[in-house]
């Protein structure tokens, strides 16, 4: 994906999450007829999972960016195991 569709990816993701707001505050409300209700609960589960996928997608592009790029860490001891210095604690 390039820069300029992780972007548009950045700005659909932002647009669904607001709608979606949008629609949790409409029916939390309550004051919705039920079709329409049923309705933007419908819309709602579309949004949500249009975000799962973005994030998914976002999560996946991260980890092939990442590959091979960051040093393994011994936890316990905060030292690289490619013989770097220890962190102190």
């Amino acid at each position: 994906m390039s820069g300029e569709n992780a972007a548009e990816g950045v700005k659909g993701l932002e647009q669904s999450l607001k709608d979606l707001e949008e629609i949790v505050v409409r029916l939390e409300k309550g004051d919705l007829p039920l079709a329409e209700a049923i309705k933007q609960f419908e819309r709602g589960v579309e949004l949500t999972r249009r975000c799962q996928a973005a994030l998914k997608k976002a999560e996946q592009r991260v980890q092939v960016l990442s590959e091979g790029m960051l040093e393994t860490v011994d936890p316990r001891t905060l030292k690289s195991e490619e013989g770097g210095g220890s962190l102190p604690l």
